[in-house]
């Protein structure tokens, strides 16, 4: 399936439009016979070497061999693990040795890793077309993702090529209809799961995919290449719309047909706003952890009719072609439409379990018998519970739901009040522990805040007093992770006990 629906038709697009732009990468086009040109020699490269393992360490850089290297590896039947450039090599290492790789592939001399075979796909030479497709299973791995752990090391996530043809599949079946007239914009970094689907989807159709130089400030470049190049296809993340906002006064993107909303909960208005800016767009909010292979829900955005939210967060919609959704209480009991509980998703889309980690196996992964079937099912941590319509209603994180003085209290209410007070502008509410180790909030609001007493009253008239905020702090922009989210354990250090 993997072969058929991605590496099937990336070949047959190079052999049949090879002279049509694959990438535009820094200001640079690349032909799709150029790209096919620097697969087969990292390709040629990688059969003269002798590899300890299938696992392949990528260092991923912003260049046209670090993504012909991808391609090589899959066609060779082998998984890429990412290493991200700018990541300390201790991290690196660290992957390296959990998923017991023997080979990187980097594009700049600079990157070496102690005791590990090294190609420099930058110094290869073509040597005559290999792009000949090879028999392997689907159940072998495509890439391991490594997410941050809570016990300080990276966690290492398998994706098979099943689980990536699966999503394929289902990607399609949304309604979404891409050709080689596309210009798509691929603005994650390559250790992040939606950067997958950020050039899977331009270069099984032919079309053009433009990326962001890991020296550019990411949402001005983007700003850029939308307004200089007319792209018709992206996803964003919604905190990168956010540093857009500003702007929106200038930004006015016609050819823009479809936009994807993921990586994090979408707010209504600025979503509302954003969609003015691209006046012909469809928006969808897509929803995916990485365990269930990028996306497993998907809403669309509602142009002349009030969209579905809760505490002004879009919804999450329905569960994607193939995939189940379920929400669970904590005995595992299976809940009814607009109860809330922990989301849970099962398909074809999820990963075999967590690398070599049998113990946070045991935790995230459960069977559960729903509508006579029994099924493997990932426990999200997400808090969520069904509409009347079969909508899926996004509470939060249950991480982000926490006990103040024996009250439940969820966090994304209390942000919710802030930014409906203080129009629409940003606000993250994180729990901190005292000198006295009792639990305490602490309201941070992006941009200036001028109206600290007038906001303090407003939440007083909307929620009662264990709710209440009793640090309220301003931020001048948020900070982000590498995914493109707000780093709230950067925000938390900030809190002076």
């Amino acid at each position: 399936m993997f072969n058929q629906i991605i590496l099937a038709q990336l070949i047959n697009i190079i052999d049949r439009s090879g002279e049509e732009h694959a990438f535009c990468i820094n200001e640079r086009f690349y032909s799709y016979t150029s790209f096919g040109q620097h697969i087969s020699s990292i390709r040629t490269a990688l059969q003269k070497t002798v590899a300890k393992s299938k696992h392949i360490g990528l260092v991923v850089n912003d260049d046209i061999e670090t993504y012909a290297a991808i391609f090589a590896i899959w066609l060779e039947g082998l998984a890429y693990v990412p290493l991200h450039p700018n990541q300390p090599v201790e991290r690196s290492m660290e992957i390296i040795a959990q998923a017991e790789v023997g080979l990187v592939i980097t594009s700049h001399g600079k990157f070496t890793f102690s005791g590990v075979q090294q190609i420099l796909s930058s110094a290869l030479d073509f040597s005559g077309s290999n792009l000949a497709l090879k028999e392997v299973p689907d159940n072998d791995l495509a890439y391991i993702l490594f997410t941050s752990g809570s016990t300080g090391k990276p966690k290492g996530v398998p994706i098979t090529r099943g689980n990536v043809a699966a999503f394929m599949e289902s990607f399609w079946k949304t309604g979404f209809d891409i050709s080689e007239n596309d210009k798509c914009l691929q603005c994650f970094d390559l250790t992040f799961d939606v950067s997958v689907q950020s050039y899977l989807v331009p270069l099984t159709r032919g079309a053009c995919t433009y990326t962001i130089p890991h020296d550019q400030i990411k949402y001005s470049y983007v700003f850029g290449l939308l307004d200089d190049h007319h792209l018709t296809f992206g996803a964003m993340a919604p905190s990168m719309i956010r540093y857009l906002r500003p702007y929106f006064d200038e930004i006015n993107i016609p050819s823009f047909r479809y936009c994807i909303l993921t990586a994090e909960a979408s707010p209504l208005e600025l979503i509302r706003e954003w969609s003015a800016c691209i006046p012909n767009a469809v928006i969808y909010d897509f929803y995916g952890p990485t365990e269930a292979t990028i996306y497993c829900t998907w809403y669309e955005f509602p142009k002349n009719k009030e969209a579905k939210h809760l505490n002004g967060m879009l919804s999450i919609g329905k569960a994607m072609n193939g995939l189940q959704a379920i929400i669970k209480d904590d005995n595992n009991n299976i809940l009814a439409p607009n109860e809330k509980g922990e989301l849970c998703i099962a398909g074809p889309q999820l990963t075999p379990g967590y690398w070599n980690n049998t113990e946070k196996n045991k935790e995230a992964f459960i069977e559960l018998l729903h509508n006579g079937i029994k099924q493997r099912y990932y426990k999200t941590g997400d808090l969520c519970y069904f509409d009347e319509e079969g909508d899926i209603m996004y509470s939060g994180r249950l991480d982000y739901q926490v006990k103040i003085q024996g009250y439940r209290v969820e966090l994304g209410e209390i942000e919710h009040h802030a930014r409906e007070f203080l129009a629409g502008q940003n606000a993250v509410a994180i729990a901190f522990e005292n000198n006295t180790t009792n639990t305490e909030i602490a309201l941070f609001i992006e941009g200036e805040l001028r109206l600290m007493n007038e906001l303090s009253a407003y939440l007083k008239s909307k929620m009662p007093p264990y709710m209440m905020p009793t640090r309220i702090l301003a931020e001048a922009i948020f900070p982000l992770n590498n995914n493109g989210k707000i780093d709230r354990n950067i925000l938390r250090k900030s809190i002076v006990v």
